[in-house]
């Protein structure tokens, strides 16, 4: 079965975003070591237009080959007129919203997000990138088994949360720590179910 990783950038309070949403400000911690971490770990992550300027875009998959991202994370791409940001990836996009794909190579899930993530985890495969989403995330929160957390050394005060959901407790065992020369510490967690 394919596992959920809900791979997310977030300040040392827990915040993914600005209370827009916006969380551009934490790519100024992607130094040359950062970079190559992420090059070398999780190349798949690195979207396309990036990996494609860099010349970087044959780096083989390591973790993922599917990722779910939310409107107002597809919607950084669509500003830019990028309709397929992860073309090396198949590419779902959850919104309610959005009621036409503008990329052939995007799907919308625009009703059960959470029975087309249990039939994808169903497939064979790689593991599934959850990119952002608040909101999804906290949709999501029965359907994550892992969690990749970026946290860079920023306190926000106020945000976007990790997860928009009720409050409970849903426990994660740590796997990993890796901190970064420029204060970045980025863990891996494995669900405990």
């Amino acid at each position: 079965m394919r596992k959920l990783t809900y791979f997310i950038a977030a300040s040392i309070d827990g915040f993914i975003g600005a209370p827009g949403g916006d969380g551009q400000f934490f790519t100024k911690y992607v130094d040359e070591e950062f970079f190559e971490f992420l090059k070398e770990e999780f190349p798949e992550t690195l979207p396309t237009p990036g990996r494609q300027a860099l010349g970087i875009d044959d780096l083989e998959h390591k973790e993922f080959d599917t990722i779910i991202q939310g409107r107002a994370s597809y919607d950084v791409a669509l500003d830019i007129d990028v309709t397929s940001p992860y073309a090396h990836l198949r590419q779902y996009v959850a919104s309610r919203s959005i009621e036409k794909s503008p990329d052939p190579a995007v799907e919308i899930i625009s009703e059960d997000l959470t029975g087309r993530v249990r039939a994808l985890k169903q497939e064979d495969g790689l593991g599934i990138y959850l990119c952002g989403g608040s909101k999804i995330a906290g949709e999501l929160i029965d359907e994550i088994d892992e969690l990749i957390i970026k946290t860079y050394p920023l306190v926000l005060g106020s945000g976007l949360p990790m997860f928009s959901s009720e409050f409970r407790f849903t426990e994660f065992a740590l796997e990993s720590v890796r901190p970064f020369g420029n204060g970045a510490v980025v863990c891996r967690y494995s669900r405990e179910r």
